[in-house]
Formats: structure tokens, C-alpha cells, sequence
């Protein structure tokens, strides 16, 4: 069975956007050689992306561009060549390379998914789609990056999810002030 984890940045004051959507503060270029080749690293992981509607329009407005393969030509090379799975109802197509539309019932299709054979999934940004997950036990991974950021307002990642109890199965901090930690479902 193929494993789903979570992996989002988030503010010191827990928010994933801020109050107009915008994810721009997370990605801010820190002069971090360690934080560099994590991030290196792990767009080059592989796995299979999933996204909701609204972070696949941002996400697929900006890695296919050469702006992005100027400014970070290994994460966009990764982003651009990796299969990628957007769940939607309002979208009738896509065209960011190596994308699939899924319309169907959230649930349903990512337990399929996690069914089948095939690389693990990576779910980015997407709110809706952890806070829809999350309850019914379907993500088996949270990979939040904790910035050194106040945002004061915009959208937590499980915004009108139920109390969900997690075990941290790792951490590390960055010079650049980044803290990753790791959890898993309890």
C-alpha cells in the first residue's frame, strides 16, 4: 500500500497561507547551504504530487515557467517531471505535464490510490484536502516546516478538522531558522 504524507510550510503562528492566500513568505531565498540541499533533496525524492484546485493553479503557474527553472532549476526540473494528481469538481482540464484530473469523491479515490501499485504520494499545500483527509485517517505522514514568520491572520492546514492526536517521529532546525518536524498519526 503506497504511503500519503503531508509536507507544508507554516508560519510560527500556524498558518499555511496567509490572509490572501499567498504562500510567497515560505519560499523566500535564505543564504542556507543546508536548507538548499534538503530542499534538493527532497523535490529529487520522487513520488507521486497531490494537490486541490487552488495550490495546483499556483503551483502549475510557476514551475513550468523559466523564471522557475532560472531560479531554482533542480526543484523545477523535479516539480515539471514528477506525476501529479489534482483533485477539483471546477476544473474541466489541466495541462501542467505528467497531471491527472480526479472529479470523483476525495476519499474514495485517494483510498484507490493508495491501493494501487505505484510511488508513494506527496500532498502540497492543499488545506482543504488535509482537513478532509486527516479525520478519516488517510494520510500516513506530516512533514510541516515551521518558519520564522508571523503571519497575525490566513488559513491553518486543518481548518475545520477534528482533534487529531500525532507522535513526532523526527526533527531539524536550520541555520536559516527553518524547523522541520515529522509526525505520524498515533
Amino acid at each position: 500500500m503506497r504511503k500519503l504524507t503531508v509536507f507544508n510550510h507554516v508560519s510560527l503562528d500556524g498558518y499555511f497561507t496567509d490572509r490572501n492566500n499567498d504562500m510567497r513568505w515560505a519560499h523566500v531565498q535564505d543564504e542556507d547551504p543546508e536548507w538548499s540541499a534538503f530542499v534538493k533533496q527532497n523535490a529529487g525524492g520522487g513520488g507521486e504530487l497531490v494537490f486541490g484546485r487552488v495550490t495546483y493553479e499556483m503551483m502549475a503557474s510557476w514551475w513550468p515557467t523559466p523564471a522557475a527553472s532560472k531560479q531554482d532549476p533542480d526543484v523545477a526540473a523535479s516539480m515539471n517531471r514528477l506525476p501529479k494528481v489534482v483533485f477539483s469538481r471546477t476544473l474541466e482540464r489541466v495541462d501542467w505535464s505528467n497531471t491527472r484530473l480526479e472529479k470523483g469523491d476525495l476519499t474514495d479515490t485517494v483510498r484507490r490510490l493508495k491501493a494501487e501499485p505505484g510511488p508513494d504520494l506527496v500532498l502540497m499545500g492543499s488545506g482543504k484536502v488535509v482537513a478532509q483527509l486527516a479525520p478519516r485517517r488517510l494520510i500516513d505522514a506530516y512533514q510541516v516546516v515551521v518558519n520564522p514568520v508571523v503571519l497575525g491572520a490566513g488559513r491553518t492546514m486543518f481548518e475545520g478538522a477534528e482533534k487529531l492526536s500525532l507522535r513526532q517521529t523526527g526533527s531539524r532546525a536550520f541555520r536559516n531558522g527553518k524547523v522541520l518536524l515529522a509526525y505520524e498519526p498515533v
